[in-house]
């Protein structure tokens, strides 16, 4: 076996939980990476060895944590940070960095925050399976990409399960409801001529706590999320279907097909037809 394997997942069209990058990694003694900062969530599992990581913790101090195998940590999207593999006993580990609404869920229900990184296991059979589910991505990187995210799935529930402190989940707190009803109006009315303003309605709320809540939940504003949602729509119907762009326009809520087109190109860099023409899967 080579001593990385790297792969970057070819599709971020998944709003739940998404996947970004990931591989595996037998590092040299001292190894280092970083200074750097993460756009997503990335997690290693210390597989053999040792090592240490340096990360900003929730109020812009540097931290030094002492990381050996079976245990693992947690690197936050905006977070500087540099891990260092022991000049003795250097680490092997693999990798996952992913994103999405349940992601950051998931994440504290683990236990996982800027000021405690470090996960430890308090049952070997589920950070075994976590391992396994890890090692099987890094392994079958061409494999379709619903398939991968099926096992990024199995990976975040005994990622959970396994974690040595799991805290009660926030769920019924009042901010969390709003968010659910938004993301679930949204699902459900993002064919149609809705605003910023009719969600915020729909939960109860004015506009601009609406906003603020939502943005500290997902880490984008409402207008930007329902953008993005509308546009992996109009991924899925420019690959799977043969509706005309106008069609699948007024499919995601455009009305107008050029506002549509001039949105698309400015998240995916490509016309909705070039884009078609690259990525389509029918026969």
């Amino acid at each position: 076996m080579d001593n990385i394997l790297f792969s970057v997942f070819p599709n971020e069209n998944f709003i739940d939980l998404g996947l970004y990058q990931f591989g595996w990694e037998n590092c040299a003694p001292g190894h280092s990476y970083g200074p750097a900062v993460r756009n997503h969530f990335l997690f290693h599992y210390v597989i053999s060895g040792t090592g240490i990581l340096m990360a900003d913790d929730s109020h812009g101090n540097t931290q030094t944590y002492h990381i050996k195998s079976g245990q693992g940590f947690m690197i936050f999207p905006d977070q500087i940070n540099t891990y260092i593999a022991d000049e003795q006993i250097p680490w092997e580990y693999t990798w996952m960095e992913f994103d999405g609404v349940r992601a950051k869920e998931a994440i504290e229900i683990a236990g996982l925050t800027r000021d405690t990184p470090v996960y430890k296991a308090r049952s070997r059979d589920l950070r075994d399976n976590m391992f396994k589910e890890m090692m099987y991505i890094v392994k079958n990187k061409d494999a379709s990409s619903l398939h991968l995210i099926g096992h990024l799935y199995l990976f975040m529930d005994y990622l959970t399960r396994s974690a040595a402190t799991v805290r009660k989940t926030h769920g019924g707190r009042m901010r969390d409801f709003y968010i659910k009803e938004a993301l679930s109006f949204i699902e459900q009315n993002f064919q149609n001529n809705i605003s910023v303003e009719d969600i915020a309605s729909f939960c109860g709320l004015n506009r601009s706590y609406f906003g603020k809540i939502f943005r500290e939940s997902l880490g984008k504003s409402p207008q930007d999320f329902l953008m993005n949602y509308r546009m992996i729509k109009a991924t899925e119907l420019l690959r799977m279907t043969q509706l005309s762009i106008g069609d699948i326009s007024k499919a995601v809520g455009y009305e107008n097909q050029l506002h549509f087109s001039r949105a698309f190109k400015n998240i995916y860099g490509s016309s909705p037809r070039n884009w078609r023409d690259t990525n389509r899967i029918l026969p």
